[in-house]
This record gives structure tokens, sequence and C-alpha cells, in this order.
């Protein structure tokens, strides 16, 4: 049977949807971001006179690190992921959360595919990414 989740302490869903579902030996994540539990946005600053700056960098570390505190949920790491789709807002950000990705995995990590899309649900953000563990180790 199915198990879905809404995580305590992470940036509440944006709709009626879990952060995270079980299902077999499988947990998909839904697509996350780096918005923290107070709505504010790890990677995006905006200064007195309104001037905003993103960091491609630090969204990715935080989206990442987001990930591995929902697989946690399921008692999951990142190692256990198999699969990982990034959306990007703009293709000339990849080469900074590529970086930032390399941090994280290496040739034995998740499959990857990476796509650039028009937007995402708040202006301030640049990536958002859906991922799949596998629970019991490698197959």
């Amino acid at each position: 049977m199915a198990q879905a989740k809404v995580v305590a302490g992470k940036a509440r869903p944006r709709g009626r949807f879990p952060h995270v579902k079980r299902a077999g030996d499988l947990v998909y994540v839904s697509g996350t971001s780096s918005r923290r539990p107070d709505n504010t946005i790890a990677g995006a600053e905006v200064d007195e006179f309104g001037t905003t700056t993103l960091d491609i960098r630090a969204q990715t570390r935080a989206v990442l690190e987001n990930i591995r505190d929902l697989l946690a949920e399921f008692d999951a790491d990142l190692s256990d992921l198999v699969q990982v789709t990034a959306y990007l807002v703009s293709m000339n950000d990849f080469g900074g959360y590529n970086e930032v990705y390399g941090q994280f995995f290496d040739e034995t990590g998740p499959t990857r595919t990476t796509v650039a899309v028009h937007q995402l649900p708040h202006p301030h953000l640049l990536i958002e990414i859906q991922a799949v563990a596998h629970l019991g180790g490698t197959s």
C-alpha cells in the first residue's frame, strides 16, 4: 500500500500533494525547490532597494539538501536515488547547477535529465528537482 507524507519542518507544498510518496520499494519525491519553511528562498536575496540577487549554486545545494531531508522520512538518503529530473529556468545556470550537483553525486549516482522551463511557481526560483529513490540498496 502506498504511503504519502507531507513532512513537518519543511516548506508546505503549494498545492494538495505530498512531499514524498512510497510505493513498494520506490520513494517518489515531488518537485522540490530551495524554499524554506518560512517561505523565504535559499539563494535569493533582495536588498533594501529591491535589487534581487539569485544564486543557482546556493539554490541547487538547498534543493538537494531538502530532498535529502524528505528521503529521511523513509529512512533513505541521496545514495538511494535512482533517477533525478531537474528543471532550470535558464540553461545559462547549467554550469553552476552542474558544479554543485557534482559535489553530491558522481557517475555511480542516479540517472539524470535536465530541462529548461519557462518559469517556476515563484519568480525567485531558478531550479526545481523531482526524484525517485529505491529502498533496500542498489539492485
